[in-house]
Order: structure tokens, then sequence, then C-alpha cells
């Protein structure tokens, strides 16, 4: 018995009775998994758990006056990318975000010279030639941190912006060879309505069903059932795409149990954090920043964990501090206490006039938030198989899950995700 749900605008679309195929998730995974079993004659359902469709790709334009992209914010790679041929042929305006980025750094109490920014530079050229070199050296898999260079003026600055503030975790908390693996390159393209926005299009169409958290998955050779507070469906097979956060958490009761290695391989690709405080930047006292420019602030000391801005996007009237990584956990639930430290990194910077002239914060929340629990994953050392591990079918393709934690190569972006909907809707029976 199928229990009415909360529809969204995508009511339009026929809701079958019987479905060859249940989406649990309507993510960028779970959109990119209905499409395509709707371009292969599939009939299927999504069931949200929320009220809206995107997952971690959200834009939402009323707390600055502005796009904002809570999540994901950039088509990574993107001549490479899934998502940029799509966006294209809607329309959608975007920049590669590399040809305008002022790259700024703040070192010593004050902003560093050219010649400081280009031995900063090389440190990160540096960084990767060692980082790849270790990932080739045919030893065993360990921690990111412990090829990473240490001791030059620049290498904790370095490590904390590839780890905490670019993946979301520590260096040392993340498999050497993974991280190597997922590193990815330009183009990075901006769009101007957001990367939420564009996912949120692709829904549209789509037999999602809102508000329908599934609670427990009964699978097995004789099909697939969900079951919540909606009720029960029942199908042929399923693509779960709920964040490993959400499974390592026990949020879905599979019935029977998943096997060991599929548990131990969600548990060892955890969701790192990273937290977005964005202020309206449009009094004349904010900071002095033209759009589109990146500044960061050097480590200084060990234990000191800078935040990143990123200044107008598109000239949009909004500042954004980045905080990522264990700072990002410690601040998890206490929004009063990620502003704070957010008008303290800019205070340090541009002076206390500054931070007090930026309007009230807007804190995204993905680390407290149920339906996703964290950011985007990690492979920890040792680990580097858990994502093809994941994404292996299970029960003749009976059970897949898909998600950007899923894909060896695009991982921790929508590009992943996209691709390995795409990929479980093909291999589910």
């Amino acid at each position: 018995m199928v229990h009415p749900f909360a529809l969204a605008r995508h009511d339009a679309a026929m809701f079958p009775s019987d479905p060859d195929v249940l989406v649990i998730g309507a993510g960028c995974a779970g959109i990119a998994a209905a499409r395509e079993l709707i371009a292969r004659g599939r009939s299927c359902i999504v069931l949200e758990g929320g009220t809206r469709v995107g997952g971690r790709a959200y834009t939402e334009s009323a707390s600055l006056g502005a796009p904002f992209d809570h999540g994901a914010s950039w088509l990574h790679q993107a001549d490479q990318n899934a998502l940029t041929p799509l966006a294209r042929a809607l329309g959608c305006e975007m920049l590669d975000h590399d040809t305008l980025r002022d790259r700024r750094l703040f070192a010593d109490g004050r902003f560093a010279t050219r010649e400081e920014r280009a031995a900063f530079a090389a440190a990160e050229d540096a960084f990767w030639q060692a980082i790849e070199a270790a990932a080739r050296d045919g030893g065993p898999d360990r921690p990111a941190a412990e090829a990473a260079p240490h001791g030059g003026r620049w290498d904790a600055t370095v490590a904390h912006w590839e780890g905490a503030q670019i993946c979301a975790a520590e260096l040392s908390r993340m498999s050497l060879h993974d991280f190597a693996a997922t590193a990815l390159d330009g183009p990075n393209m901006v769009l101007r309505n957001g990367v939420g926005a564009l996912v949120a299009r692709l829904a549209e169409g789509l037999p999602v069903r809102l508000q329908a958290c599934v609670e427990r998955l009964r699978w097995g050779a004789g099909g697939v059932a969900a079951e919540g507070g909606f009720g029960a469906v029942t199908a042929r097979a399923a693509i779960v795409t709920a964040s490993t956060g959400v499974l390592a958490a026990g949020a879905i009761a599979f019935d029977p149990p998943l096997p060991a290695q599929t548990q131990a391989a969600i548990h060892a690709l955890p969701l790192g954090l990273l937290t977005k405080i964005a202020f309206r930047a449009d009094h004349p006292d904010a900071p002095d920043l033209p759009p589109f420019a990146v500044l960061r602030r050097a480590v200084e000391h060990e234990g000191d964990r800078p935040m990143a801005l990123l200044s107008r996007p598109y000239a949009h009237p909004y500042l954004v501090a980045f905080c990522g990584g264990a700072r990002a956990w410690e601040m998890c639930g206490d929004t009063a206490r990620a502003e704070a430290e957010a008008r303290a990194e800019v205070a340090a910077i541009f002076g206390a006039r500054a931070a007090v002239a930026l309007g009230p914060a807007t804190v995204t929340r993905w680390g407290e938030d149920p339906l996703f629990r964290g950011a985007y994953s990690h492979a920890v050392p040792g680990r580097m198989d858990a994502r093809r591990v994941l994404a292996t079918p299970l029960a003749e393709g009976r059970l897949c899950f898909a998600g950007e934690a899923c894909h060896p190569r695009f991982a921790a972006t929508v590009a992943g995700a996209w691709e390995s909907g795409i990929a479980a809707a093909r291999a589910v029976a």
C-alpha cells in the first residue's frame, strides 16, 4: 500500500504504482539515476526524505539577496565534467573562476608581496609533486600527511589549504592513494545562478516524492521494499544514494543487513565537513575585495587553522568564509560561534570596523542535518578500494549504491555523484 506523499512541482510526472526501480534520495546521484532509468525505458520513483531536491547541491537567494550555493559551488575539471554540457544546453551563465580569481595571501600581519605569493605557488607545486611521487612509489597506502612536505615557510599553509579547506578533512585522516587519485584540475566553472539551481532544473519532470524518508529497506532476490512514515513501496530493485554519513549512522535499516565488506566500505568513507559563513558585504566599510577574489591567511603557528574568504562572485554583494575539517566539526550546531569566529578572521585582516560592517551571517549546516551528516567523503588510510567496493551491485543488481563517495575519480563532487548515478542505473537489475 502506497500512502500519500507530499509532492513538489514534479507532480506533473506519472507515479507508477509498481515501479521497476526505487531511487532513494533526490540529490545529484538520484536525479542522474532517474533520468538514465527513464531514458532506458525503466519506470522509477525517487523517494526523497527532505522538502527539496538537489541534496548537497542547494542554491537559495532569500538569505543574501543573491544566489548562494550552500553546498557544491563549482563544476570542477569542467572539460570532463558531465554537468558542463547539460548546463550549457540549459543556457546557464558560467565563467571559469581560475581566469577571474584574484588570489591574495595574508601573512605576518600584512598582505604578502609578489615574491611571497610566487614562493607560495612554488610550495603548492612542490606539494603536489611530493604527493604524486609518493602515490607512485609502490609503497603501502598511508596518511596523505606523511607524504606532504614539512618545514618550509609555506608548507603548513599549503597542507591546511589542500586538506581541511578543500577536502574538508585534515591530510592525516586521508588515504594518500585516494587523495592523489581524486585530485582535480581546472577549469573550475562558477554559475551565476548556482550549481544547486542547475541540479534542481535537471530534476524537473522526474517522479520525485518529497518528505518520504526511507527508514527500512528490505532487499533480496525477490525485489525490494522501502518503508517509512509514508508507508511502503515495492519494486524490482533499488538504488540508494544516501550519504555515507547517513548510512554509517544506521539511519536506513537494511533487511537483511548489508554484507560485511559493504558496511566496512561505508565506514571507510566518512564525510568531512566544510562550513560556509556568508555575509552581506555592501556596506562602505566592508572588506575591499574585488569580485571573485580569494584570500587565504597563512598558518602562523601550530594549531592555527585559518579560514579562507571568497569575495562577491558575479559581483553579488556578499563575502563567504570557508571553514573546513576539525575546526568546522567543533563549531557544528553553533551558528553563533561560527559567525563570531568568521568575523574575527575578517577583523584580523581588515580590522574590527570592517568585520562589524558585514551584515548578518548565513551559516551552512550540513554536519547537523540528519539527511546528510557532513559535506563530502574521503577514504581513510589503507582503504582506497572502499569506493569500488561500495559501488559494487548486490543481489545480482537488486541493490546498488550511488553518490560522490562511490566515484574513484570525481569523488566529493557533483560530477562524481552524477556519473555514479548513471552507472548504478545501468547496473541495476
